[in-house]
């Protein structure tokens, strides 16, 4: 599953349309719409700032895998 399925599919599951993301992460709905359609890449800050409004890491929101380097 690619990220922008796991964002939108995310956020209908929180019951949130698109401006309510937008509105609680501090962008525009049309930059959620990009997000979602895979158009734009999300930031650092803005996808920990998703991963926080559904009460979930990074690395599940955006299907990144996980580091096995040592720190």
């Amino acid at each position: 599953m690619d990220f922008e399925t796991t964002v939108k599919e995310r956020r209908e599951d929180a019951g949130l349309t698109q401006a309510e993301l937008a509105d609680r992460v501090g962008v525009t709905r049309q930059t959620i719409l990009y997000v979602e359609k895979g158009e734009y890449n999300p930031s650092l800050e803005l996808a920990w700032q998703i991963a926080r409004e559904f009460d979930a890491r990074i690395e599940d929101v955006f299907d990144l895998p996980e580091s096995t380097d040592p720190a």
